[in-house]
């Protein structure tokens, strides 16, 4: 193995003085300390050493999980930035997923027992989690090579769910194929990674961006750390997707992430506000004056629910003769799980990056126009049907939600869902509201609603951000996914659907949420071809900073033309246009 194996980062006096603050606060839960001898897998990081798993004969890599980054951010530190882990003496155990972070139940988050398992469809809805969540991951290739480019991937759910134990995000196969080192990361989410009350955010330099301060914190640990591991902190790619997406490209104008990461992987995200957009589209991101409005009706709410207030107007005019230690007193002595169900239950839910002129941009956009941003190379991807995955959104556009399930639902039928099977399988008005039927309906149909949502939500956004970024650098690239090839009714349900290309980046096809009902016998050659070619054009991109892959047969030309990854059955289907214009 090369010298970075065993390199030791951060000098022994800053170990030291973190030995002196006590061990108990050395992040995520405590484990027993393992009896090992020196190994591939036994790193040595800036606050003591890391026992992971040698799975060179399984997977070709080693890896380490539930990597405390920051402390847990409970008590005293809720709403507070990251705060440095606490060393730790002798050898801790890295061997499995740290704690999702707290979350109401969705079908794209865990279920009981922390990881993908049926029990997600009987926990929609209820707090799961915890708290003290700041862990990552990491995986590189069993070789002896230093120096490798490095991924830190952080994951989607519209900022209120979602955790790096989601099969989906395993980066074993990425390591392997791409040599190189793949890490992700949780982070804050709803309300406890995003809220604009002033008195909460005055320890933090100001700012309610709590979340991307936990993704900062993962950068700086990286830049600290990962040459223990084999990686080059000198090319670090940061890559999110949806929500995740979003976040990676607001710390793309925040001037904290200088020189953090090299590059960078947005996908289906954008950056816009309201004010950035035509009428009548839907923005990816909202003002500082939204967040402020919700976090000020959730304390509201939550006096109203302890009879400190009457109502809604009076408590908000008796928390503005509150001090701040009384505001924050309040806050963190309830239960978070209660701040989440609370939010739900009075139409709060809502959560994403705050542009509040102090971590990011009041206007993000306009930053970027004025090329005040961290100029990296850019590889953007979305997807050809991303509206697909929002179709109870529908009901927005004035019709009814577009599945006349309910998510628990839909969440047990494709778990039951065999894709090889010929009879007895669900069919399309199973799951579509009839309203939308036939889907090829031009106008009304599911397709065509679908599509409307795509042009109103995701396309705009798409076109500013990529246009607005070549005017100040050349280096921009995009791809649409457009694989469509899942056993019927799945395949008109789902199609190229939002982050139906994820599976395709990591190479991970089940089990994971939508995996029983998109990956069959049949269209397994091209879906290997199409991952394959993918992770050839992110590889080439972590390495070079260009996507050009031979892969590909045909050079990737910048924005505003895109590359189409698709396959059919067996056989790749990868080709070239020119952008369309904004709709």
């Amino acid at each position: 193995m090369g010298t970075g194996r065993w390199r030791v980062l951060g000098g022994s006096g800053l170990a030291a003085g973190l030995v002196a603050l006590g061990l108990a606060a050395c992040g995520g839960s405590e484990r027993e300390e393992p009896e090992v001898s020196e190994g591939p897998e036994v790193r040595e990081t800036a606050y003591g050493k890391l026992l992971g798993v040698d799975d060179s004969t399984v997977s070709g890599t080693y890896f380490w999980k539930g990597v405390p980054f920051a402390q847990p951010p409970v008590g005293a530190l809720r709403w507070e930035a990251p705060v440095e882990p606490v060393a730790w003496q002798g050898v801790r155990d890295a061997q499995r997923f740290g704690n999702a972070c707290l979350q109401l139940g969705r079908i794209y988050g865990p279920g009981a027992n922390n990881r993908f398992d049926d029990t997600i469809a009987s926990t929609l809805d209820q707090p799961l989690g915890s708290e003290d969540c700041l862990t990552l991951n990491i995986w590189r290739p069993a070789n002896n090579q230093d120096q490798l480019p490095v991924l830190l991937f952080v994951h989607g759910g519209s900022a209120i769910s979602g955790y790096t134990a989601d099969p989906v995000y395993d980066g074993a196969q990425l390591a392997k194929t791409a040599n190189a080192v793949v890490v992700t990361a949780n982070y804050r989410l709803d309300i406890l990674g995003f809220m604009q009350l002033p008195q909460m955010q005055a320890n933090a330099g100001g700012t309610g961006n709590f979340a991307l301060l936990d993704n900062l914190q993962a950068l700086n640990y990286i830049q600290r750390n990962i040459a223990s591991f084999g990686g080059n902190a000198g090319n670090v790619t940061l890559m999110g997707q949806s929500a995740g997406a979003i976040n990676a490209l607001a710390l793309l104008t925040a001037d904290k992430a200088k020189g953090l990461f090299h590059r960078i992987v947005p996908i289906s995200g954008g950056l816009s506000l309201p004010s950035n957009l035509p009428a009548g589209t839907l923005p990816t991101i909202k003002p500082a004056s939204a967040y402020a409005g919700q976090a000020g009706m959730l304390l509201a709410h939550l006096m109203v629910d302890d009879g400190l207030a009457r109502d809604v107007a009076s408590a908000s005019a008796m928390a503005a003769g509150w001090s701040q230690q009384q505001v924050a007193s309040y806050l963190r002595g309830k239960d978070a799980g209660l701040l989440l169900k609370t939010l739900a239950a009075k139409g709060l839910t809502g959560s994403g990056p705050i542009p509040d002129d102090v971590l990011i941009p009041a206007d993000p956009m306009a930053a970027l126009a004025a090329g005040r941003y961290n100029k990296v190379p850019v590889m953007a991807g979305y997807t050809a049907e991303e509206g697909k995955l929002f179709a109870p959104l529908f009901a927005a556009l004035g019709g009814k939600p577009g599945f006349k399930i309910d998510d628990a639902e839909r969440f047990r039928m494709m778990q039951a869902f065999d894709p090889d099977a010929s009879a007895g399988q669900p069919r399309e008005e199973d799951i579509i509201d009839t309203s939308y039927l036939p889907a090829q309906a031009p106008g009304t149909g599911y397709n065509a609603m679908a599509s409307l949502l795509g042009r109103l939500f995701i396309n705009p956004s798409r076109d500013q951000l990529l246009n607005t970024l070549r005017t100040q650098q050349s280096d921009v690239w995009a791809y649409r996914f457009d694989w469509a090839q899942q056993p019927a009714p799945w395949n008109t349900v789902y199609g190229a659907a939002h982050a139906f290309d994820l599976p395709f980046m990591f190479k991970n096809f089940g089990p994971s949420v939508f995996a029983k009902a998109t990956n069959s016998s049949a269209n397994e050659p091209g879906r290997l071809a199409l991952s394959g070619a993918m992770m050839a054009s992110l590889k080439a991109f972590m390495h070079t900073g260009s996507p050009q892959s031979q892969v590909l047969g045909q050079t990737w030309n910048p924005w505003p033309s895109t590359l189409i990854f698709d396959a059919g059955p067996s056989q790749l289907r990868i080709d070239q246009q020119a952008a369309t214009a904004p709709q």
